[in-house]
């Protein structure tokens, strides 16, 4: 199986299945020099473990992350670091029904017609629990680009019919409320959609929106590389991810060029735009503002409700899912775009310290 790989030059490998003993996660470009211990990634992937909220799988898992290689005496060294999760609540019971038929918005049906064979305990590497590996990794990259000044902050913007008020925007309230939301009363309100959708044994959708902050200009490459298409891609790698947009997104598409161009402008403290219609991006590469990008993400295949579906002999059927799973899945997915997002931009940052020659001058003849 191909695939598992993401980066150039900060490169990270996740492996591992939803019930298999573990999941983990090899990462390598990784700067000596860093201090980095397991708290550092714990605290993330916290966030996304299940069982933390009324609104998550009843799944109860740890989540514990083991380092195993690439860290001395608190600091890394610049080889590979391997990261290690076990699994410590599989109930594959659970699925073994499954075997025999493909489950509706799953990918039950391609894994089978492409490989002939697939791990039906909760998904295999299709499952939610394969981003363990990218949060853990994410974690590293997000405390890289702090020491270099840039954060990334993502939030749930919208479940199902509810938005969140800007004007009610509470940074501390993503940690602490259970939809991640960082408007309290839309929580709330966000909070009361899902448990009519899980009265009604089905999920909603919703979407997130990740902020970055204190982006030098240029980081991105103009053609295939381009800021925007690296985070594109690492942001719909994610399984539930079915759009992305960049600062006004999908409603360009009825803006005329003097609407949507942002002006420019310089002062004492240097060049700006009056606007942010662009997202903080030009022509692939930053531009100094805020990056904002939004991720759609689609219901929680998973429901108990009775589908139509087909088995593994092409016979119709109906068919009642089992076992224990999110309503949503955008709270628990928000840190996951936040760490795919810091994997991308790391890795462009590096990627950008050989585009000038006088600034590797500068740097080698120190």
């Amino acid at each position: 199986m191909a695939g598992s790989t993401f980066g150039k030059y900060f490169t990270i490998t996740t492996w591992g299945e939803s019930h298999g003993k573990a999941l983990g996660v090899v990462v390598d470009g990784c700067p000596a020099g860093l201090s980095l211990t397991e708290s550092d990634i714990q605290a993330y992937l916290n966030r996304r473990k299940p069982g933390s909220t009324s609104i998550s799988t009843p799944r109860k898992e740890s989540d514990e992350v083991q380092i195993l290689s690439g860290v001395f005496e608190g600091k890394t060294t610049g080889t590979p670091i391997s990261l290690l999760v076990p699994n410590t609540s599989q109930r594959s019971g659970d699925y073994s029904e499954i075997a025999s038929y493909y489950r509706p918005g799953h990918a039950d049906y391609t894994f089978d017609e492409k490989y002939g064979f697939r791990d039906y305990r909760g998904g295999g590497r299709s499952s939610g629990r394969e981003t363990i590996g990218r949060v853990a990794s994410g974690a590293i990259a997000a405390k890289i680009l702090k020491e270099l000044g840039i954060e990334i902050c993502a939030y749930t913007k919208s479940i199902g019919p509810v938005s969140i008020d800007i004007n009610r925007f509470e940074k501390a309230a993503i940690l602490e409320t259970p939809t991640s939301m960082p408007d309290r009363t839309a929580s709330l309100e966000a909070e009361a959609y899902l448990k009519e959708c899980m009265a009604n044994k089905d999920s909603s959708g919703g979407c997130i929106e990740c902020v970055i902050t204190g982006m030098p200009v240029g980081i991105g490459e103009p053609v295939f590389d381009k800021l925007n298409a690296r985070l594109s891609a690492a942001i719909t790698s994610i399984g539930a991810v079915k759009a992305v947009e960049f600062g006004d997104g999908f409603t360009v598409a009825q803006a005329k060029g003097s609407q949507n161009n942002d002006a420019f402008y310089a002062d004492e403290s240097g060049v700006h735009k009056k606007t942010n219609h662009a997202g903080g991006i030009l022509g692939g590469m930053s531009d100094g503002d805020p990056i904002t990008l939004r991720a759609y993400v689609k219901p929680t295949p998973s429901i108990f409700q009775e589908q139509e579906t087909i088995g593994r002999d092409h016979d119709n059927r109906t068919v009642q899912i089992k076992g224990r799973h999110d309503p949503v899945i955008v709270p628990r997915a928000v840190v996951v775009v936040e760490c795919m997002a810091a994997l991308a931009v790391l890795d462009l940052v590096m990627a950008n310290m050989t585009s000038r020659l006088d600034k590797m001058i500068d740097f080698y003849r120190k």
